[in-house]
């Protein structure tokens, strides 16, 4: 099922929102993104744009997820300015069957809210 009403059901994922504004503004990066684990912790990182690395901000939270054990999530973000998830974010998210995808403006207004393992059959 997909939403793009600019309400969140879940506060949890309101307070992802605001983890990975504050991570990609401190970073001044071009994105932010926070993850929830199944045991509700919580992984924040912003794009990696090194010369040898290059890192989606969803894909370097996920990373973080699985280096600290990980098995399955139940929440990502990502505050950019797109609208949609690309395709490789989308992936990586499946493979954890990430339960609910949400894409924020950078003022943090829910873009696009996305619910299923990894939103398989909303596009």
């Amino acid at each position: 099922m997909s939403n793009t009403a600019h309400e969140l059901s879940n506060p949890e994922d309101t307070k992802l929102i605001t983890l990975a504004r504050s991570s990609r503004a401190r970073n001044s990066a071009a994105e932010g993104a926070a993850v929830r684990d199944e045991t509700g912790r919580t992984y924040v990182a912003t794009t990696v744009s090194l010369p040898s690395l290059q890192l989606s901000a969803v894909q370097a939270a996920v990373a973080a997820a699985v280096s600290s054990g990980a098995q399955r999530l139940e929440a990502a973000v990502v505050v950019t300015e797109a609208a949609e998830w690309t395709e490789a974010d989308r992936a990586v998210a499946a493979d954890l069957n990430t339960e609910t995808l949400v894409v924020a403006a950078p003022d943090g207004t829910p873009v696009r809210v996305e619910q299923g393992a990894a939103g398989r059959g909303n596009r």
